[in-house]
Order: structure tokens, then C-alpha cells, then sequence
């Protein structure tokens, strides 16, 4: 039955598209067929880059994940996180020197509204170093400079102190992996 499947598609497949919309004998690879549109090409995501001048590295947004749920965004789609070590009462980021090399504070002042975030929820800290650095119920925000594409989690539970954040301002705890293993309740 499969190999009868099989042997149907690649009858169907035979033919190539030509520019002129008409077939050309030859594979199917990359063959459109009529009446479909051309593939879209996307752009490859940046890696995060140290210097977060961008205006959407300080954008706010709630993002849906499929495997974690509601998770805090920048602009461009990257995950931001919260760090354990800091403190909310008051506002506080122990994160400086190396470490702020590594994970990124999130840079207050930018001109994008956040998106499905409660606006009451976000503020700003002075740091150490004179920068303004935003917060999410009252935790300082930062990115992770291992995360090498959008939605991206690599940050997760580093140092038992790292965690990405929901919208609310709560730690996401469940790893993607954990996730993956309780899915369909194996």
C-alpha cells in the first residue's frame, strides 16, 4: 500500500515548473504546482548580539510557546529571564561585570509599547553602573547570550538561578525537555 502511495506522488511529481508556468520533463524538486504560490523565503534569525541599542531588544511582549506556555519576549522574539539571585522589594539586580556580559540586562527607555503585558507590572532600576535596566514585577530583566534564535530557552535553569519569565512576572520552571517527556502522558 505504501509503496503504491509512494508510486502515485512520484507520478504526480514528475514535471517541473518552468518560468512560463508550464512543465519542463525533469524531477520535482523545488516543483510548484499550479495554482500554488512560490515559497516564501524568511530571513535566519541574528544571534544576540551584546550591544542591545536595537529598540525591539527593549520591547516587552507576551509570546504563546507551545511547550512552556505564556513566556516574556523582547521584540524580536528572544526569551527574557529573570534571575533568582536579584531581589523585588525593593528592586534589585545582583547580576554586574562578567556576569552582565553573559546575561544582558533588558535596556529601559525604548519607544515600542509592550504587548499583552500589564503596563502596572513594568518598571525600571538604576544599576550599578548608571544604566537603566527594565523590570517585570519588580524583577530586573535580562537576556541570555546563548540563545542563538527566537524563543529560544538555552538559559534555563543555569546556576539554579536563571529562569524564563512569564508575563506575570512568575518563573517558568518546566524545561522544554520536561515537557517533551509528559506531552502525551508517557
Amino acid at each position: 500500500m505504501c509503496l503504491t502511495a509512494l508510486a502515485l506522488l512520484t507520478a504526480c511529481t514528475a514535471g517541473a515548473a518552468t518560468t512560463s508556468g508550464g512543465y519542463a520533463a525533469g524531477g520535482g524538486a523545488g516543483m510548484q504546482m499550479p495554482g500554488m504560490q512560490a515559497p516564501m523565503t524568511i530571513a535566519m534569525p541574528q544571534p544576540i548580539t551584546a550591544n542591545p541599542n536595537d529598540p525591539a531588544k527593549s520591547q516587552l511582549r507576551a509570546a504563546k510557546t507551545f511547550d512552556l506556555g505564556q513566556m516574556l519576549v523582547d521584540g524580536t522574539g528572544y526569551t527574557i529571564y529573570r534571575y533568582d539571585r536579584d531581589t523585588t522589594d525593593p528592586s534589585r539586580s545582583n547580576c554586574t561585570d562578567a556576569c552582565a556580559a553573559k546575561w544582558i540586562p533588558v535596556k529601559a527607555g525604548g519607544n515600542l509599547a509592550p504587548i499583552d503585558v500589564d503596563r502596572s507590572l513594568i518598571g525600571q532600576i538604576t544599576r550599578d553602573d548608571g544604566t537603566q535596566q527594565l523590570t517585570l514585577a519588580g524583577w530586573p530583566l535580562y537576556h541570555f547570550t546563548g540563545d542563538s534564535e527566537p524563543a529560544d530557552t538555552s538559559g534555563q535553569g543555569a546556576d539554579d538561578a536563571w529562569f524564563p519569565i512569564a508575563p506575570d512576572g512568575k518563573k517558568i520552571t518546566m524545561t522544554q525537555d520536561q515537557w517533551r517527556e509528559n506531552a502525551f502522558g508517557l
